[in-house]
């Protein structure tokens, strides 16, 4: 089972009544923010973390009011980080929708992180849910570091296939992993279970990211992004480490220098890209990438069987089997 349709069945339900609750979440007296808020819900992508926080409750038991708050947090936390990204990155455009700070300017776009932030924040508080703030404020702050960490390797071009791991670990797989243990917690799972639907989130996190830098390189139809993305941003991802790894040593350093100063360049773009392909690093992320797939259903199939463990099993494949 991988179809989405089938994998949102069991939440089916919760899924529909989530925008309404998400949008409560966001209301505000200020005309402005309230405008930009509307405009965030109605851009909201296959909201696929509210998916995690809902089927990963379903497993145990029936979700509740605090499984939606679950979900809002991880939301309303998630969208104040994207938010910031597009300052930070002087983006204009997020999912094929302007982003914020283009519409509104940087300083708008800051201010309604920070509120975004602080809603999410508030939520808990007046609930009493102190678990599920340290849960998805801790994956913040691992998002926050991993953004920082990846920014520091990519001056120095000097990233191992460890450093790669522990960036993606915090920058993507940690939120993944936040929303599934919240999802138990939200149903008073007990701690060891709690921890096991956070390593099973960890793991497929790991294997979505590999999933997204594989995209650059060419791996998959219709993609949704240009090939070459990452190498002019300067990132260094799984399938290039391999590739310098088992280079040459004047290959190697032909593409540091051009990662490094002609990273503008189409044409010498395209020759890194071809290296990677020529390279094993594409079959060897993909060996990677199924690795962590394999340890995310090991500790799935743990769980007892289930409509809303079937819908993870088909989410898990959906994650490293969509097409961009």
């Amino acid at each position: 089972m991988s179809n989405i349709e089938h994998i949102i069945a069991p939440v089916k339900t919760e899924m529909s009544s989530f925008e309404t609750y998400f949008k409560a979440a966001l209301e505000s007296n200020v005309p402005l923010l309230d405008k930009v808020t509307q405009y965030i819900v109605k851009r909201k992508g296959k909201q696929m973390r509210p998916l995690f926080v809902f089927l990963s409750s379903k497993l145990f038991a029936d979700t509740n009011d605090t499984t939606f708050h679950a979900a809002s947090l991880v939301e309303l936390l998630h969208t104040a980080t994207l938010v910031h990204d597009d300052v930070v990155d002087d983006a204009n455009l997020r999912r094929g929708f302007f982003s914020i700070n283009a519409l509104w300017k940087n300083k708008i776009a800051v201010l309604v992180g920070d509120f975004l932030l602080s809603k999410g924040l508030l939520m808990s508080v007046e609930n009493n849910q102190f678990e599920l703030l340290r849960i998805v404020s801790k994956a913040v702050q691992e998002m926050s570091e991993g953004e920082l960490l990846q920014m520091e390797k990519a001056r120095r071009l000097n990233i191992t296939e460890e450093v790669y791991y522990d960036i993606i670990r915090q920058k993507t797989a940690s939120l993944i992993a936040a929303c599934c243990a919240a999802g138990a917690s939200s149903v008073d799972a007990d701690e060891k279970t709690v921890d096991r639907m956070y390593q099973f989130g960890l793991n497929v996190g790991m294997a979505f990211q590999i999933k997204d830098d594989l995209f650059d390189y060419g791996f998959g139809k219709n993609i949704g992004k240009p090939t070459g993305i990452d190498i002019k941003e300067r990132k260094m991802t799984l399938p290039l480490i391999y590739a310098l790894n088992h280079a040459k040593k004047s290959e190697r350093k032909m593409v540091i220098n051009t990662i490094k100063n002609h990273n503008t360049d189409s044409k010498q773009v395209q020759k890194v890209l071809e290296f990677v392909q020529s390279s094993e690093g594409i079959d060897y992320s993909i060996s990677k990438m199924n690795t962590y797939r394999d340890k995310a259903l090991n500790l799935l199939f743990e769980m007892p069987e289930s409509e809303a463990r079937e819908a993870l099993e088909g989410l898990v494949h959906y994650t490293i089997n969509r097409e961009r």
